[in-house]
């Protein structure tokens, strides 16, 4: 099956791509690596009028640095996280999340905003920002705002951004150097978006705190390390809340095991 006929439109900037967007009414869809949107285009899922590329903006690329945390562009490419050609905030496990993506042929190309602007719920960055607290900056036609990483993903493949908006980066916290984390998926097998996926981060400098559960029916759902999975909605003894329960606990225990290596 090929894909519906569609216009194409390649801007050369933010405030471009937000100006053919809003002149789109809605049917414009912005595509960057293609990896997620393309094999919903050819299986007719998704049929934009207009695709706005937005490779070529060079802004989408920039690596903010900051004492805190960075902010990286929507653009950069998972292959860029997993090779350390960006900067890793998190001591590791960016770039551990980002060598478990797919294929190496996906991740060289897709994009960290792709896959976030997609939300998909059994995506890997739109859990592991949700657990790290992250911040995203959007752009639209002659505004800009920030938007916290609780509101960003209200629900399954639908975001914050509005029709005429691109998202141009992602803010990520930084992990102290006594920070421990941990971060598993369940798959059928190597590549696969997961069946359930978990995450920790336990950083006693920052007193944080906090777990995540991902891959469920919606938005991900996170919560206080001590805290039980049962307000995500699975219920008790079913085959989702048991793999969702075993994820937890092997993101656990790579966490403590992170904790005995360094004593």
């Amino acid at each position: 099956m090929k894909a519906a006929a569609f216009e194409y439109g390649r801007p050369r900037s933010c405030a471009e791509a937000a100006r053919l967007l809003q002149q789109s009414a809605g049917r414009g869809k912005v595509i960057s690596g293609g990896q997620s949107l393309g094999a919903m285009m050819n299986l007719r899922l998704a049929q934009p009028e207009l695709l706005v590329d937005v490779r070529g903006i060079d802004a989408l690329q920039r690596c903010e640095i900051e004492a805190d945390g960075i902010w990286l562009g929507a653009n950069t490419t998972h292959a860029a996280i997993e090779d350390g050609r960006v900067s890793d905030p998190t001591g590791g496990l960016m770039r551990q999340v980002a060598a478990g993506i797919a294929y190496r042929a996906v991740r060289n190309r897709g994009t960290l905003g792709g896959s976030l602007a997609h939300a998909d719920p059994a995506a890997d960055w739109v859990n592991l920002m949700a657990l790290l607290g992250a911040q995203y900056r959007l752009e639209g036609m002659g505004t800009a705002r920030t938007v916290g990483s609780a509101d960003w993903m209200p629900g399954a493949f639908t975001t914050a951004l509005r029709e005429d908006e691109i998202l141009t980066a992602v803010r990520i916290p930084r992990l102290s150097a006594q920070a421990r984390w941990g971060y598993y998926k369940v798959s059928r097998k190597a590549g696969e978006f997961a069946q359930a996926l978990a995450g920790i981060v336990d950083d006693p400098a920052r007193r944080l705190r906090r777990a995540l559960i991902g891959a469920i029916d919606g938005a991900p759902h996170v919560f206080d390390a001590a805290a039980l999975i049962d307000d995500a909605g699975l219920k008790a003894g079913t085959y989702e809340y048991q793999i969702h329960a075993t994820a937890l606990a092997r993101a656990v225990r790579a966490a403590a095991a992170m904790r005995s290596a360094a004593a």
